[in-house]
């Protein structure tokens, strides 16, 4: 059941001064994407899913661990070993049941982005290495949409938002990125109440831009220390005479899959149409699809063969090597993972579907239910 903006829940945010039901819809209608469950995503996630915000895709590859308890709150000594994507889906389910949250425990990197973020409206980067963030930054400059960052490292931490479309990004605050010799916080540590307090702030920022209030921290870094309860601004801008790292079109080439092993929604259609009605010489390919059976039984395409990707490993052998084939999945995610293991198996003809069954029912069959 979708967020409902006028429920009883959010009756202290809709009478804000400013703030309204219309904001309220608008955060009921959002889909934010956050990277990182840990410290930062600790209390990020809970936030926003506690708003009211409709979607929340959830993306860490990690496990929980017992070093991670101290700070990372979304878990209990019970959720040790259990992969974090899924132990936080499941404490904002019972949280928040009407928020839609989707589980990525993937690693968010090049190839996987494009379908990540196909309908988001925000990107949050709570991870902890400058190289995810950094392709973090270009990604949503690529979609057209912001992405508030925070750090946190010993007493203190950081918050601000990179929007490209509005003249700054991360590497305008960093134009270098750094080493991998970095400090992190199983070297350095850090205070668990600085992760509190960055993450509120970086909720806060994603409140802010999803409902269109307040000034939110486009060119400016908030910058927290915990040691003096003190908080500083530190203001910068894009020089337009500094050299760039690459063009946005350089950086899709980093945050797109390639196009010999992606097909569009639209273009799969005239696949599927045949070489007579497609004006294409190219028979048309088989559709894998590599959900779970019950996502197979209540939505597909025609003619399917139906793999799980965790069954396709042990499976390859099910299909033939010499024919085309198109991967798809429910948004993206799981068919490039599954193209990565069809390639290994020494299938060269296969590609996956941009956006997966969702898209294709967005933009060519709109009979095809979405979930």
């Amino acid at each position: 059941m979708p967020v409902d903006p006028d429920a009883p829940r959010y009756a202290r945010q809709r009478v804000l001064a400013g703030f309204g039901r219309e904001a309220q819809q608008r955060l009921a209608d959002a889909h934010v994407v956050v990277i990182g469950a840990g410290g930062l995503g600790s209390t990020v996630i809970p936030a926003l899913a506690a708003a009211g915000v409709g979607t929340i895709a959830i993306v860490d590859d990690d496990t929980v661990d017992d070093s991670n308890l101290h700070r990372q709150t979304l878990f209990a000594p019970s959720d040790v070993g259990r992969l974090k994507a899924d132990a936080a889906a499941d404490g904002m389910a019972a949280m928040a049941p009407d928020v839609t949250i989707m589980r990525h425990p993937i690693r968010f990197a090049a190839g996987v982005t494009f379908d990540l973020l196909l309908d988001a409206d925000l990107l949050i980067d709570g991870s902890d290495n400058a190289a995810t963030r950094y392709l973090a930054n270009d990604a949503a400059a690529v979609r057209g949409i912001p992405m508030v960052w925070g750090s946190a490292l010993r007493w203190s931490g950081q918050v601000g938002v990179a929007w490209d479309e509005k003249g700054v990004d991360y590497r305008d605050l960093f134009p270098e990125e750094p080493g991998a010799e970095g400090d992190t916080c199983e070297v350095a540590g850090v205070l668990p109440s600085v992760c509190a307090v960055i993450g509120a702030m970086m909720a806060t920022e994603a409140l802010k831009l999803l409902t269109a209030t307040g000034d939110p921290l486009v060119g400016r870094v908030a910058v927290y220390d915990a040691l003096t309860g003190s908080t500083r601004e530190i203001a910068y801008q894009r020089d337009p005479h500094a050299p760039r790292p690459g063009s946005l079109e350089e950086r899709t080439s980093l945050n797109e899959p390639e196009a010999d092993r992606s097909v569009t929604p639209e273009q799969l259609a005239k696949l599927l149409a045949g070489p007579e009605t497609a004006g294409i010489h190219e028979t048309p390919p088989v559709l894998l699809d590599v959900r779970e059976r019950p996502e197979a039984s209540f939505a597909s395409l025609p003619g399917s063969v139906l793999i799980p990707l965790g069954e396709l490993p042990d499976r390859l052998d099910d299909l033939d090597r010499d024919v085309s084939i198109v991967v798809y999945c429910h948004h993206g995610v799981r068919s490039a993972r599954a193209l990565e293991v069809l390639e290994k198996g020494g299938f060269t003809r296969a590609r996956h579907l941009t956006g997966g069954l969702d898209a294709w029912s967005v933009k060519v069959d709109a009979a095809v239910p979405r979930y």
